[in-house]
């Protein structure tokens, strides 16, 4: 798992100064300083409204006596695509973007229950029940 995660963080690196490099050449160096700083404030901006409403879906939910399981997969969503949207680059901003996002998110939260539920299947990840 640990070679994986490594090779992970250089593929990203690698694609995220091919794509900083070739966009910093198109419209120069400050104009790609300061959009990075903008993906950045908004990205975070957007994390924290997101997760404001998903925290308040689930509190309610849980006082009605509900489960919360895809509002956790929403935050599990927003907290993922924060994290990207903290490494600068414009890769990893778009996917954060996507991930934060409403109307996108969707995509991804399909994936990562299709992924819990398979690493349940396999044994991988336990669930306990009270």
């Amino acid at each position: 798992m640990r070679k994986w995660t490594v090779l992970l963080v250089m593929v990203v690196f690698i694609i995220e100064y091919v794509v900083y490099a070739w966009v910093g050449q198109r419209i120069g160096v400050g104009k790609t300083i300061f959009l990075t700083l903008a993906t950045s404030i908004l990205g975070g901006l957007m994390v924290q409204f997101e997760g404001r409403k998903v925290l308040e879906s689930a509190r309610g939910q849980m006082s009605n006596g509900q489960l919360p399981g895809r509002t956790v997969v929403d935050g599990l969503c927003i907290l993922i695509g924060g994290l990207l949207l903290l490494i600068p680059g414009f890769v990893t901003d778009t996917i954060g973007f996507t991930m934060v996002f409403p109307l996108t998110r969707p995509l991804y939260k399909l994936w990562l229950v299709k992924w819990v539920a398979k690493k349940m299947k396999d044994g991988s990840i336990t669930f306990f029940r009270r």
